[in-house]
Parts: C-alpha cells; sequence; structure tokens
C-alpha cells in the first residue's frame, strides 16, 4: 500500500508540471499572438520541443500542423507521418469514433475539452493518455486548436482495475450507447452528449433509456457506477 501511494503521490505531482508547461506554452503563444515578434513562431517551437509534454497544434479544420519531439519519441514516427490525419492511426480502434466526434465537436463550437484515450506507444503497445485543447484566436480569426497529451497509463493501472462483471456488462451495449454512457458518467447532460456525438436529443435519450435497461438499473448514477467499474472513466 505504501508503494502504491507513493506511486500515486508522484503520478499526481508529474500531472501539476506538466499543467505548470502547458499553461507556459498556451501564454507564449497568447503573447505571440497579441504582439508578434519576427521570430516568434520558432520560439514556440524551441520551448514545445524542450517540454516534457506532448504538445499539439491543429489547424481549424482540425487537422495536426505540428507535434513536438516529445510526442515524436511517445510514437516513434516521423512528423510527416502524425500531422494531417496521421495521428488518427495510432487510436486504440475502440476509442476512435468518441474521441474523434468529440474532437471536432469541440473545433466546431471553437470549446476547450479534455479527454483520455488509448494512443500506440513506440514499442507496439497501447497507452491512456489524457489531452487538452484550447482554441487559438487572434482578434475575431480562429486559428485553430492548441493542445497537450501526457501519458497516464501508470495513473490508470495505480488507481483502478477493471470488474470484469462491469466490463461484460457494457461491451454488450452497442458501441453508440456506450459513447452515450461514457459522456453522461463525464457528466454531460443528455442534451450535450447529443450534441457532442452529432444526433438529436431524442435519439440520445433513447439511447440512454436502453442503456438503463440492459444494465438493469434505473438512475443516471448506476450507469456512472457501471463507467467507473468497467474502467471507461476514472473515479
Amino acid at each position: 500500500m505504501a508503494l502504491e501511494n507513493s506511486a500515486l503521490q508522484k503520478s499526481g505531482q508529474e500531472a501539476e508540471e506538466l499543467r505548470v508547461r502547458v499553461a507556459q506554452l498556451e501564454a507564449e503563444l497568447s503573447r505571440q499572438q497579441t504582439a508578434p515578434q519576427p521570430g516568434s513562431e520558432d520560439s514556440f517551437r524551441l520551448l514545445a520541443d524542450a517540454a516534457p509534454v506532448m504538445i499539439w497544434a491543429a489547424a481549424p479544420d482540425g487537422s495536426y500542423t505540428y507535434v513536438n519531439k516529445t510526442w515524436l519519441e511517445f510514437r516513434g514516427r516521423t512528423i510527416e507521418q502524425e500531422i494531417g490525419k496521421g495521428w488518427w492511426e495510432g487510436m486504440h480502434p475502440d476509442d476512435r469514433e468518441l474521441c474523434l466526434a468529440t474532437y471536432f465537436k469541440c473545433f466546431e463550437a471553437r470549446q476547450r475539452f479534455r479527454m483520455e484515450y488509448r494512443l500506440m506507444h513506440a514499442d507496439g503497445e497501447y497507452r491512456w493518455v489524457e489531452t487538452t485543447g484550447v482554441p487559438r484566436q487572434e482578434g475575431d480569426v480562429f486559428r485553430g486548436f492548441l493542445g497537450s497529451a501526457a501519458d497516464v497509463s501508470q495513473r490508470r493501472t495505480a488507481v483502478f482495475a477493471p470488474d470484469e462483471r462491469a466490463v461484460r456488462a457494457v461491451y454488450s451495449l452497442t458501441e453508440r450507447e456506450r459513447q452515450v454512457l461514457i459522456l453522461i458518467a463525464e457528466g454531460h447532460s443528455t442534451k450535450e452528449a447529443a450534441l457532442r456525438l452529432g444526433i438529436s436529443y431524442k435519439t440520445a435519450d433513447s439511447h440512454r433509456s436502453r442503456i438503463l435497461e440492459k444494465l438493469g438499473v434505473h438512475e443516471t448514477a448506476s450507469m456512472v457506477r457501471y463507467a467507473i467499474r468497467a474502467g471507461l472513466i476514472m473515479p
């Protein structure tokens, strides 16, 4: 237990350090946008490449235009392979549809987001990463997003082991039902889930009703517990 607590403590410290570094990068980008200087883009890239966290930048259409050195080391690929839609190739097939739906809905809304998904590491194994994205504005002009991603596999493993019964129950749901379940379990309303997935409220509410029926529960709190026990979201 002492070793587990130590691992969790270290993971929390590392996460805080990463948040500080990303905040510095966001501040640097904001400074460049409000008072651009010659060579400012090179300065940003030097700062991003020195960061211990993975950094990405995307155009208004969602295609990646830049990933930093840490990202490339994690993926074991070249920048030419990762930019555009190349990074999609590394996403776990079970996570891709929901993550990309969330990603593009936030681009359309120009809304900050945070999500977790599995991304293939250079060693061929999938790792859990937590990614955040913030919109980039220059006056009234939308320039895309700047984001970061951090490997949180150790945190997920140390904190929680999925319950086999809950996993079987959750994976008896359809892919769309799991997507609705995850969003509701993360605290989104049925209306917000519908917007993120690009479906009608009526359809989302119908999915929610079927989820309750299939899991044999009667309220949202029980749905959330199932999602946690199955490892779909963090406790």
